[in-house]
C-alpha cells in the first residue's frame, strides 16, 4: 500500500513537472539559483527541487501607455507631454537580468528622452514636428533598450498640453487663421463667379454677333438672289426678242412709242436719236394734218 502511495506521489510530480511553452512565449529557467536555459514554445522537464522558472514573457509587442511628463522647450513654455510606445522583448535573458525592474527603467528613459528631445526645440517646433520627435526618441530608446533585450518599434507623442494662457492664444491664432481662410475662400469664389459672369456676357455677346453677322449674309444673299433673277429675267427677254426675228421697223415704232410717253412729260427739251428722227418727222406732219383738219 505504502508503495502504490508513493508510485502516485511520484506520477504526480512527474506530471508536474512537465512544462508546455506556448507559442510567442519564453521560460527563463534557473538551475541551483543560477540561470540555465531559456525555453521557447514546446514541451519541456523541470527537474524537480532544482530548476525554477523565474520568468515568463510574452514575445508578442507591447503597447505601453506612459503617463504625462513634463517638459521645458527652448524657449522657455513648460508643458505635459504623455506617451505611447510600442516594445518587443527579443532576448529574455537580457529582460530578466539586465535591468531590475523593466516597466520602471522604459519609463523613466522615455522621460528622459523626451526632455532631451524637446529641450532642443521651441514651443512652434514642437508642435509641429511630432514626426521628427517620434523618430529622435524612437533611435535614443533603441540605443538605451537594446542591453535590455528589447526593441522599441515605434514612439509616439500623445498629447501636448502647454500651459492654459499658451492654450488660449492658440485658440485665439487659431480662430484668426480660419477666418482668414474663410475670407480667402469667399474671396475666389466672388472672383470664380466674376469671371463666369464675364465669360457667359461674352459669350451671349459673340452669339448675338454673329446672329447679326448670319442675318445680315442671309439678307445679302437674297438681294443678290434677286439682282441675279433680274438679269437673268432681263436675258431671257433679250432672248426671246432676238429668238421673234423683230424688224427693225416694229422695234422703230416701239421706240417711237416710248419717245411719245416722253413727250408728254414736263421735261423742256427732248434728245432724239438719230434712227428715229424720220419717225419724228413724219408724226409732226401727220399732228399738223390733223389740226388743220379739225379747223
Amino acid at each position: 500500500m505504502l508503495f502504490l502511495i508513493l508510485i502516485i506521489i511520484l506520477i504526480v510530480m512527474a506530471v508536474r513537472c512537465i512544462k508546455v511553452v506556448q507559442q510567442s512565449e519564453a521560460f527563463v529557467v534557473e538551475r541551483m539559483g543560477s540561470y540555465f536555459q531559456t525555453w521557447n514554445n514546446g514541451i519541456h522537464f523541470k527537474v524537480p527541487f532544482i530548476d525554477n522558472i523565474v520568468n515568463r514573457i510574452s514575445l508578442k509587442e507591447h503597447v505601453m501607455d506612459l503617463p504625462a511628463q513634463s517638459v521645458i522647450t527652448k524657449d522657455n513654455v513648460s508643458m505635459n507631454i504623455d506617451t505611447v510606445m510600442a516594445i518587443e522583448i527579443t532576448d529574455p535573458k537580457l529582460a530578466t537580468y539586465g535591468v531590475d525592474n523593466l516597466e520602471n527603467a522604459l519609463e523613466k528613459s522615455v522621460g528622459t528622452a523626451l526632455r532631451n528631445v524637446v529641450g532642443e526645440l521651441e514651443l512652434d517646433q514642437t508642435l509641429s514636428e511630432r514626426d521628427s520627435i517620434n523618430a529622435k526618441m524612437q533611435n535614443y530608446m533603441d540605443e538605451v533598450t537594446g542591453k535590455w533585450g528589447v526593441k522599441v518599434n515605434r514612439v509616439e507623442l500623445k498629447n501636448i498640453v502647454p500651459p492654459k494662457e499658451i492654450q488660449n492664444a492658440m485658440e485665439r491664432q487659431m480662430k484668426a487663421e480660419r477666418e482668414r481662410r474663410a475670407q480667402v475662400t469667399e474671396a475666389k469664389g466672388n472672383k470664380e463667379s466674376q469671371i463666369l459672369q464675364a465669360q457667359a456676357e461674352a459669350e451671349a455677346a459673340e452669339t448675338e454677333a454673329k446672329g447679326r453677322a448670319n442675318a445680315e449674309i442671309e439678307e445679302a444673299k437674297g438681294k443678290a438672289q434677286a439682282i441675279r433673277e433680274v438679269q437673268q429675267a432681263y436675258a431671257d427677254s433679250l432672248t426671246m426678242i432676238s429668238n421673234a426675228n423683230i424688224s427693225d421697223a416694229a422695234l422703230k415704232l416701239k421706240a417711237f412709242e416710248a419717245l411719245k410717253d416722253v413727250a408728254n412729260g414736263k421735261a423742256t427739251k427732248l434728245i432724239v436719236p438719230s434712227e428715229l428722227q424720220d419717225l419724228t418727222t413724219l408724226g409732226s406732219a401727220l399732228k399738223i394734218s390733223a389740226e388743220k383738219e379739225q379747223k
